[in-house]
């Protein structure tokens, strides 16, 4: 499952929880599948910080010197 299918997803379990109306059983269901589709979305970020912390590396851009700070 892609980050954006995890994140539409999770974003229409939310909706229907917050909308109410649902049994307790219906709710938990959809609670345990919020969960899920939340560390999936949660490991696809993970995986996109480590291969941006890897590029930034390579470049020499690692956030060690002064010349990246802002100000």
């Amino acid at each position: 499952m892609s980050y954006e299918e995890a994140r539409d997803e999770l974003d229409a379990v939310v909706r229907k929880l917050e909308a109410g109306g649902l049994t307790l059983k219906e709710s938990l269901a959809l609670w345990e599948r919020g969960e899920s589709l939340a560390a999936t979305c949660e490991q696809w970020l993970e995986g996109a910080r480590a291969k941006l912390a890897v590029a930034m590396e390579e470049r020499g851009q690692g956030g060690d010197s002064q010349e990246d700070a802002p100000f």
